[in-house]
């Protein structure tokens, strides 16, 4: 009984109704009660029976609202339990009320999306987690505000792509749900795979990525770093079809070493772990496009990993901005006396996120670039994407070294700091803790991934068969930290002395502003063109029609300038007056408009 009770309880609402409640309770019970609701959606991803729940008719199609299985169980637990540790590290980081408001309901939007159980719920789903996201950007403020139109512009357009590939796919197959062949091939799929690119921050398309993390509070950027993304990621493997897709997997190959370069060239700590987003979203979106079975699992798995230590990364950089007002790494060194509990957060996500054995960036990392590896399950056709993703790899290791290097080892620290408060630090160590168990404890991490149960090969095996603790891997994990650390001591004078690289947002910002202040003004001129010659022309149709006798002198003598002159108030010759004034704003046109075209829409139906 209890049982078919979980199967009414949306997760979202759950979440959602927190998000309300967290205005209006006093902060720490407000706060208690945003992380006990995420809690909640543990036990809703466990329990909750596998299969189709909470279906019905939603915009007058047939949907399934929460759908459980390997993938969203998965999504679920992972989401639940970074979520409540993040709201107990907003709470000790003093950020407001609103501004935790709007994370949960960003969270939830992102939790009703993994749970979505078709295409339509998905995208309904995903505008939502878009605009909950934006305004979580904006609440903060001063340069976020800006930032935050430009990444408002970015998902609205990836959402609207989404959404023409789902309407597309619906005219073709004349459904909504999941099928193992995604969105139909062709035009819907292109769709797709560009609106979840800008998600996913596939290269060009990246430029929001580190151009918005960096700008809010702190704590928002622990929310902000993992929701979307990770969620989009998911979606991708769901739109392409179960064999895969060739330049899908290339583009994350690419990713991964795109990202970690610039991450190599940033001062800013969170431009540089935004940048890693990117990285790290290369090796899932490698692993979905390969396909197969160990790919597809390494890359939830990285999914899954990549929620926890991307999240305690930006805790840990977050204490840093918190205690010392500096975003620049170059600015501070010797933290590790000053603050030992972060520089202990801190290296568990860096050795997490960097596949250092024993974490569990090592297992899922290691499960895609098996995927790829020919000598393993690769086909010959990724032998290139391996040496991408291993290349990726050694400038992840590059990245994290230069970041703990100057933010904590070189130097000595002429800051006297407190380190982490205690809400930050359970936090931190709760999920470095995670972390570092599913690293140790891989097998039961490995069971918990879609689809290795029963497969052909060992996951589990000895040391004969594929698992990720073999000499091999073990072998190639010290030559990786060997090449990263000789690298490393010969790059690091010159990276200190480069100021601010720019990327492609040098080109896009700039050509995506003049295009939208373009189209708007082409727009506006347009309508007002448009406006005054329908005005002129029914304002001339209701003189004629006042003035007949008027109207057919004019025309039998053939005068040849205007008919009339409409802003006289009155014409000679026995005219009447013009008593007709046209004239209306852009806004109320369009108001008029809709509620006509709904009124029309509303009677057809």
């Amino acid at each position: 009984m209890a049982i078919e009770a979980l199967t009414m309880v949306y997760p979202p609402l759950v979440v959602f109704a927190a998000a309300l409640l967290v205005l209006v309770l006093p902060r720490i019970a407000g706060f208690a009660v945003g992380s006990a609701s995420l809690l909640a959606v543990i036990a809703l991803a466990w329990f909750t029976p596998e299969g189709a729940h909470l279906t019905g008719s939603f915009l007058g199609f047939e949907a399934t609202l929460f759908l459980v299985d390997d993938f969203t169980r998965m999504l679920g637990i992972v989401m639940g339990f970074l979520g409540a540790f993040a709201v107990v590290y907003a709470y000790s980081s003093e950020a407001t009320r609103r501004m935790t408001a709007f994370a949960l309901a960003y969270v939830a939007s992102a939790v009703g999306a993994a749970f979505a159980g078709d295409w339509l719920v998905l995208v309904f789903m995903a505008e939502i987690m878009a605009m909950t996201s934006t305004l979580l950007v904006w609440d903060y403020g001063g340069d976020a505000v800006r930032a935050g139109f430009r990444y408002a512009i970015a998902h609205g357009i990836g959402g609207s792509l989404l959404l023409f590939a789902v309407v597309a796919h619906y005219a073709e197959v004349g459904s909504f749900a999941y099928t193992a062949d995604g969105i139909t091939t062709g035009l819907p799929l292109l769709l797709a795979v560009l609106g979840l690119g800008i998600n996913c921050a596939f290269i060009g398309l990246h430029t929001w990525l580190p151009d918005t993390y960096p700008k809010p509070h702190f704590a928002a950027s622990v929310f902000l770093g993992v929701y979307t993304t990770k969620t989009s990621a998911y979606i991708l493997y769901r739109a392409l079809p179960d064999d895969g897709n060739l330049y899908v997997a290339y583009m994350g190959g690419l990713m991964a070493i795109y990202g970690a370069t610039f991450a190599l060239l940033q001062h800013d700590m969170r431009a540089l772990l935004s940048y890693h987003i990117q990285a790290q979203l290369g090796y899932m979106v490698a692993g979905v496009g390969i396909g197969s079975t160990l790919a597809v699992a390494g890359a939830m798995g990285h999914l899954f990993n990549n929620v926890l230590f991307k999240s305690l990364l930006f805790m840990a950089v977050g204490v840093i901005i918190y205690r010392t007002g500096e975003n620049d790494l170059y600015e501070l060194g010797g933290l590790w006396r000053e603050m030992p509990l972060t520089a202990v957060g801190f290296g568990l996500g860096a050795f997490s996120i960097t596949a250092i054995p024993g974490f569990n960036g090592y297992v899922s990392k290691g499960m895609v670039i098996d995927a790829a590896d020919p000598h393993y399950y690769g086909a010959p056709e990724y032998e290139v994407l391996y040496w991408l993703l291993m290349i990726g790899a050694v400038g992840t290791l590059l990245s994290f070294i230069k970041l703990g290097y100057y933010a904590f080892l070189h130097g000595e620290s002429d800051l006297e700091v407190a380190d982490a408060r205690p809400g930050q630090t359970v936090a931190m160590l709760a999920v470095g803790g995670a972390c570092l168990a599913l690293g140790l404890w891989w097998q039961g991490f490995v069971d918990l991934l879609p689809g290795i149960e029963g497969q052909a090969f060992e996951y589990t095996g000895g040391e004969g068969h594929l698992h990720p603790y073999s000499t091999g891997h073990l072998l190639d994990s010290v030559v990786l930290v060997t090449v990263a650390a000789v690298a490393f001591k010969l790059v690091r004078k010159p990276l200190s002395k480069l100021g601010h690289v720019p990327d492609v947002e040098v080109i896009v910002n700039p050509a995506m502003y003049h295009l939208g202040r373009g189209s708007m003004r082409a727009i506006t001129e347009t309508f007002a063109a448009v406006d005054a010659v329908a005005v002129g022309f029914v304002r001339r149709c209701y003189w004629i029609g006042n003035n007949p006798t008027v109207a057919a002198d004019r025309v039998a003598r053939k005068v040849p300038d205007r008919l009339v002159d409409t802003r006289d108030r009155r014409v000679a010759n026995g005219g009447q007056p013009s008593r007709l004034l046209l004239r209306a704003g852009i806004g109320t046109t369009v108001l008029f408009v809709t509620v006509s075209l709904t009124i029309v829409l509303w009677l057809l139906v």
